[in-house]
């Protein structure tokens, strides 16, 4: 009887070992599945921040180049400072972006005719990154108020780039309005992406 009693019980605690064994094992599918859901996610956000960050240096060479435009591209400067990547963020913020603004400012003083027109907006930017706070650097850059500020920027440089054009059509049809178009498209990709993120 004493051994019949042991034996039930042996069976029973083996039986909820294995179910203990089984629901780990579902709890860490689960797990990695949704490690690997927001991984994704997160790779999608970096992806369209450099998307985004690159295509307002292309519009920031248009419009230094050939674009022209009465538009307030300067705009473009603290667009390309919420959404540059962390990486280039942090390089261009450290010692090397502090060397960069130096000689920038150094030009700019004691070689004002040497300094070239092109070179006012990136000068701009590296200053920004270099001198603003922490709180813009850090909680805003990569909080909701950038991601506002983002969108904001990216509709009213539409709005603007429609209205020079003469329209939404010819802003989209004509051959040299369509590359501009379509740089400042892109400009949206990283804001609603991580809006639609913030809020899901």
């Amino acid at each position: 009887m004493g051994k019949m009693a042991y034996l039930a019980m042996k069976t029973d605690s083996e039986n909820l070992i294995a179910s203990d064994f089984k629901e780990i094992g579902i709890a860490a599918k689960k797990l990695a599945n949704d490690a690997i859901k927001l991984g994704g996610l997160g790779f999608g956000t970096t992806f369209l921040k450099w998307v985004a960050a690159f295509a307002a240096i292309y519009l920031l060479i248009l419009d230094r180049t050939n674009w022209k435009t009465n538009m307030l591209t300067s705009l473009l400067v603290p667009y390309i400072f919420f959404t540059l990547p962390s990486i280039l963020f942090n390089v261009l913020r450290g010692e090397v972006g502090k060397w960069i603004a130096f000689i920038a400012v150094v030009l700019r003083l004691f070689f004002p005719r040497h300094f070239p027109d092109w070179l006012e907006m990136p000068g701009s930017l590296i200053l920004l990154l270099v001198v603003a706070p922490s709180l813009f650097a850090h909680t805003f850059r990569d909080g909701l108020v950038g991601i506002i500020i983002c969108l904001f920027i990216g509709c009213y440089l539409l709005q603007e780039h429609i209205r020079a054009s003469g329209g939404f059509r010819n802003a989209f049809t004509k051959s040299h309005g369509i590359s501009n178009t379509i740089g400042i498209v892109l400009l949206f990709v990283y804001p609603v992406w991580a809006l639609v993120l913030h809020f899901l």
